[in-house]
């Protein structure tokens, strides 16, 4: 008796954006009935309603977009950096094994540092502004953008890099017509997540050693107990993170055809 392999398959288009919207309902539901019932006062919980009032006075008032416009810019700005240093030195590794001995300790150790303990030191080298936050990203998102670089890298079976190699691809030519394709996944996934971490990075950054973005709103809105403005301004992270991520999404579909 002939037995078929069981694979799950893809979830389409139309799923992807219906399941996260019925999780989304739920919580909010969720969120909805514990506010009414008063069992939680609301200036622990504010209530969905304060909430959205309060983003929509934000942002006709000119509050929220500022801030987030600038905290948007130091993200990207760290994680493209991020990028330009990570995939270079991922690759190095793997091509040079010297190379990837020799700093593979350091690597590792830097993330047992907390980016908190980071950020003053990196006031008095830099001072305030951009540049300080922008490179706290870097420092965020860099480990998880190199780990995926090295992996999709090494998942490449040595047998066709030689016959690769045989058919005349060195150098370049290898890196693009063979390494690329075959590595995209993984560096792209590193990419997706690099991105979305770098709102993190950002906020962490002006949080820390101050800033006109999103994280100077979550320190004042902190020391005042505002908590309907720290619901709002956590709502415009969310939202920004999922941009961010669905459109790093796209670009992987993109580059990936073949992917469903």
């Amino acid at each position: 008796m002939n037995r078929r392999s069981w694979r799950p398959t893809s979830p389409g288009v139309l799923t992807r954006v219906i399941a996260p919207c019925l999780v989304a309902s739920g919580l909010l539901v969720l969120w909805v009935i514990v506010t009414s019932t008063g069992g939680v006062r609301s200036v622990f919980l504010p209530s969905p309603t304060a909430v959205t009032v309060r983003i929509l006075h934000d942002l006709t008032s000119g509050a929220l977009i500022t801030p987030t416009l600038i905290s948007v810019g130091e993200a990207l700005v760290g994680c493209v950096a991020a990028t330009l240093v990570a995939v270079p030195i991922g690759y190095a590794m793997i091509r040079f094994p010297l190379f990837a001995t020799a700093v593979q300790p350091f690597l590792a150790a830097s993330q047992a540092i907390p980016a908190v303990a980071i950020a003053p030191l990196l006031v008095v080298w830099l001072g305030y502004g951009t540049l300080p936050i922008a490179v706290l990203c870097v420092l965020m998102v860099f480990f998880p953008m190199l780990l995926n670089v090295v992996l999709g890298l090494r998942s490449i079976a040595s047998d066709l890099l030689d016959a690769a190699a045989l058919d005349g691809a060195h150098g370049w030519s290898r890196l693009w017509y063979v390494e690329w394709p075959l590595a995209r996944r993984a560096v792209l996934v590193g990419l997706r997540g690099g991105f979305t971490l770098s709102i993190t990075g950002a906020v962490v950054g002006e949080f820390v050693m101050g800033g006109n973005g999103l994280g100077m709103l979550v320190s004042v809105y902190s020391n005042t107990a505002d908590t309907a403005g720290l619901f709002a301004t956590i709502a415009v992270l969310c939202t920004f993170a999922v941009l961010m991520y669905s459109l790093m999404l796209l670009i992987e579909r993109a580059c990936d055809p073949e992917r469903t």
